[in-house]
């Protein structure tokens, strides 16, 4: 898949737990997962503001394209 998603480097840098991000965000802990590993099909645009407004970064730090 192109979509990178980068949630886990950006968690790591911002030194903040999995279930602290999404308690933080309003979704459940297995919906963030999903979302960390890339397996999402698609992600809303307030979740991702909430998610980017939580570790005060852009939506290009979580998500990257890469040619295949």
């Amino acid at each position: 898949m192109p979509i990178i998603v980068n949630l886990d480097v950006m968690m790591a840098k911002r030194k903040i737990s999995s279930m602290e991000l999404a308690e933080r965000i309003g979704i459940t802990s297995a919906n963030l997962s999903i979302l960390k590993t890339g397996k999402a099909k698609a992600v809303r645009f307030s979740t991702l503001e909430k998610i980017c407004e939580e570790l005060d970064c852009q939506p290009g730090d979580i998500l990257e394209f890469r040619k295949e």
